[in-house]
C-alpha cells in the first residue's frame, strides 16, 4: 500500500495533489473562515449586543417583558 502511495506521489504528481491537494485546501479555508467568523462574533457582534444591554438597563426600559 505504502509502496503503491509513493508511486502514485512520483508518477502522477497532478493527480497526486488533485486527491491529497485539494481536502487539505478545502480544510485550510474552512479552519480560516471559521477563525474570522468568530472573531466577528466577539470582537464586533458581542460588544454591542453588551452595549445595547448595558443602555437599556440604565434607562430602566419598562418595555421589556
Amino acid at each position: 500500500m505504502l509502496a503503491a502511495l509513493l508511486r502514485l506521489f512520483a508518477l502522477r504528481p497532478f493527480l497526486t495533489m488533485a486527491i491529497f491537494g485539494i481536502p487539505v485546501l478545502v480544510l485550510i479555508v474552512v479552519g480560516l473562515f471559521t477563525i474570522l467568523v468568530l472573531k466577528v462574533l466577539v470582537f464586533v457582534v458581542l460588544p454591542i449586543i453588551a452595549v445595547i444591554w448595558i443602555v437599556r438597563m440604565i434607562a430602566g426600559d419598562s418595555h421589556a417583558d
